[in-house]
């Protein structure tokens, strides 16, 4: 990829009370998935598609305020592409056709069969707004507040997040079956 690509910018800051809710022990980032934390496996597939990539884990107390310091660490960079650390299952195809999308929009929607997914493209002309972000909402209100290009991925990692000990062992099935 060129200087001018986005970075991945991997959230890593999660509680992730609804894991521990439901019966997880510890971080859901830090679950075994096929032997290897989920973390790892998210991490995998960015290093693989080649694209520069920052991981966000100082423990902020939202979403909003992740991207905000993500952001603000990078900010340099030509855009963002705003990835959950919990998608083990993403294909690094699917943040290359991301990135390459931004080149045509400011905000790119990644969508797996009419379900909106991640990562969310920003270009940088959105830095200001991720900066300013605060709270658990994320980006959303700058989503919702601009024309977004939506683009069809067929890859149901984009929307499989492991947000419970059930999500986790769907995860482990599909891996075990690829």
């Amino acid at each position: 990829m060129s200087v001018a690509s986005p970075i991945v910018l991997v959230l890593a800051s999660g509680r992730g009370e609804r894991f521990l809710a439901s019966g997880g022990h510890g971080s859901k980032l830090q679950a075994l998935l096929a032997g290897q934390t989920v973390l790892a496996h998210t991490l995998a597939a960015v290093r693989a598609s080649g694209l520069p990539w920052h991981v966000e884990d100082a423990g902020h107390p939202g979403m909003g305020d992740s991207i905000a310091a993500g952001v603000r660490a990078t900010a340099s960079a030509a855009g963002w592409l705003v990835l959950p650390g919990d998608l083990p299952l993403i294909a690094p195809s699917s943040l290359l056709a991301v990135a390459d999308a931004l080149r045509r929009a400011a905000i790119v929607l990644p969508m797996h069969r009419g379900t909106r997914g991640h990562p969310v493209g920003f270009a940088r002309e959105h830095g200001a707004a991720l900066q300013a972000l605060t709270g658990t909402e994320g980006a959303a209100a700058i989503v919702r507040a601009s024309q977004a290009l939506k683009l069809a991925i067929d890859d149901p990692g984009i929307v499989m997040d492991i947000d419970t000990v059930a999500d986790l062992a769907r995860a482990e099935a599909l891996l075990a079956s690829r």
